[in-house]
């Protein structure tokens, strides 16, 4: 497993990846000139998605967590903005101990709100040498700024360049949060007419308003738990 992208079902991540860069090189060819200018706009802050933001210069796990800012071989990590708009403002976050080891692809912590438990997949491998005591103390600041003051941990990782190598960041980033859009609007109507009563963008905490069977779908899809 370790030698796998991501570290789960790495062949099914390779096919993905190469479907985006695809897709990143048909925008690119075909995109007319002004939208090509708009792009270059949006990658000098900010890279915005419809619907979940992405925080600029950030790596993407595809469990939907992130490994960034840092200095050296340390880098902070957190959950994405789909997370944090899926579970609302958390009712508690259960982390790692500082001195703890977390592997890339494997359980790293957990979200729960309003009786539901989240595991969140860990982007990188290393040892966490800090806990964010803010968002122990205060679990709704991950869901407010999970890109800012929400970061969950701090770890130092074998290599910073490996480590990041095999997450998505810029355009990447930007297609594969698209298609979590298009795979979240593809769920069973039942769930989405709850979560998009207008038709249009999920309200903040949407997962809350799934029912089991929805919420289980959620998890395996989005956040490869079984």
């Amino acid at each position: 497993m370790q030698g796998d992208i991501f570290a789960t079902k790495g062949a099914e991540y390779l096919i993905v990846i190469a479907y985006l860069v695809m897709l990143v090189a048909m925008v690119r060819l075909f995109a007319p000139r002004g939208a090509r200018a708009a792009a270059k706009v949006r990658r000098s802050g900010a890279l915005p998605a419809p619907w979940f933001a992405l925080g600029d210069g950030l790596h993407y796990h595809q469990g939907h967590t992130w490994a960034g800012d840092g200095v050296g071989d340390v880098v902070a990590v957190g959950m994405d903005d789909f997370a944090a708009q899926l579970v609302g403002p958390p009712d508690g976050i259960r982390l790692p101990e500082v001195g703890a080891g977390v592997r890339q692809g494997e359980r790293g912590w957990e979200v729960r709100g309003e009786g539901r438990v989240l595991p969140m997949l860990s982007p990188v491998d290393g040892t966490v040498v800090a806990v964010n005591d803010a968002v122990v103390a205060s679990p709704g600041l991950a869901a407010e700024d999970p890109y800012g003051c929400g970061w969950l941990l701090k770890v130092r990782v074998p290599s910073r360049r490996t480590a990041l190598r095999n997450l998505l960041s810029g355009e990447l980033a930007a297609a594969w949060m698209q298609q979590t859009v298009e795979r979240l609007r593809r769920l069973p109507d039942a769930g989405l007419g709850v979560v998009m009563p207008d038709g249009g963008a999920p309200v903040r905490g949407f997962g809350r308003a799934l029912g089991p069977e929805e919420w289980d779908v959620v998890a395996r899809e989005f956040f490869f738990i079984d």
